[in-house]
């Protein structure tokens, strides 16, 4: 496809009374995204955190997350078949899962597709609270989806500040990197969105950014949110002047949306005014150099 129309939320999470009530939220901003005629919709990291509040707020987090993830099998049934009646491709953000073997609770990402398939991929490095509080385990492995979109990569949050995992996804040929994130204050925010910015020039890619919102005050790490979804380009001459497509008002309930050509990043790769994603075989050649001088 060589020019895909996309969307990302600031989701705003409320608490929900049933899951009725988080299906027509999560429905009425598919159909919203349908409207526009984009053909690719990005939901942040733990929106599905709003379904806690179903539960029994007392228990420890660390149940109520495992609760959570109970619930996994009723979203991906509601996420799949938005997807397939929508025609949309939907990066559903995440929600907690066990695995049946280990017992380890994980934090995925589902891509889903409009003809009823659906990938996984697992947040691989854990923040502080999702390791000591919430006791979620980091998964392993990192993949790049083959679409009908195009090739894609998900790093998850705190997996867009190790520029690594991201630029062996470029080298495997993802032309989009989608960061669903969930950050508490404008500090965590930021290390997301910088290394967003750093993620699409080093590796001449577009990232797209979606993020929550709102408040749950009575479940820990998600009692705050501050947010703004955006649409991040190459820094380059045929790109937005800036490097964002589009970008929400921080902190506000809403969509963004633009239009990416793929052929015009195929392009800049190979003749922009610099090429750091093709320069980089030799930076990987300098990094196996380095040495220490003492003086």
């Amino acid at each position: 496809m060589e020019r895909l129309r996309v969307a990302s939320l600031q989701y705003f999470i409320r608490p929900v009374s049933t899951f009725d009530d988080f299906e027509q939220q999560v429905a009425g901003l598919v159909d919203t995204a349908a409207d526009y005629d984009c053909h690719l919709l990005v939901f942040p990291e733990y929106f599905t955190t709003q379904l806690l509040t179903l539960g029994d707020m007392q228990l420890s987090i660390r149940d109520q997350v495992r609760r959570l993830a109970a619930l996994r099998p009723r979203f991906v049934e509601l996420m799949s078949r938005l997807a397939q009646d929508s025609g949309l491709h939907i990066a559903a953000g995440t929600i907690p899962e066990v695995d049946q073997d280990t017992g380890q609770l994980h934090n995925d990402a589902y891509l889903f597709t409009p003809t009823g398939t659906w990938g996984i991929q697992g947040k691989l490095h854990m923040t502080r609270f999702e390791r000591e509080e919430w006791g979620v385990t980091s998964r392993s492995v990192l993949k790049v989806f083959d679409t009908t979109l195009g090739k894609m990569a998900i790093a998850i949050c705190y997996d867009v500040q190790f520029p690594e995992i991201i630029r062996a996804a470029a080298r495997a040929g993802a032309d989009l990197l989608l960061v669903p994130s969930c950050t508490d204050d404008r500090r965590g925010f930021l290390r997301v969105r910088y290394c967003s910015h750093a993620r699409a020039i080093e590796n001449q890619m577009y990232v797209i950014n979606a993020a929550t919102v709102g408040s749950l005050p009575m479940v820990p790490a998600i009692s705050l949110n501050y947010g703004q979804a955006a649409i991040i380009t190459p820094s380059d001459v045929p790109f937005a002047r800036d490097g964002i497509l589009a970008e929400g008002i921080p902190n506000q309930e809403t969509m963004v949306y633009g239009e990416l050509d793929l052929n015009l990043l195929s392009r800049t790769r190979s003749s922009g005014t610099v090429l750091p994603l093709l320069d980089s075989e030799r930076s990987q050649e300098l990094a196996a150099s380095v040495r220490t001088e003492v003086l």
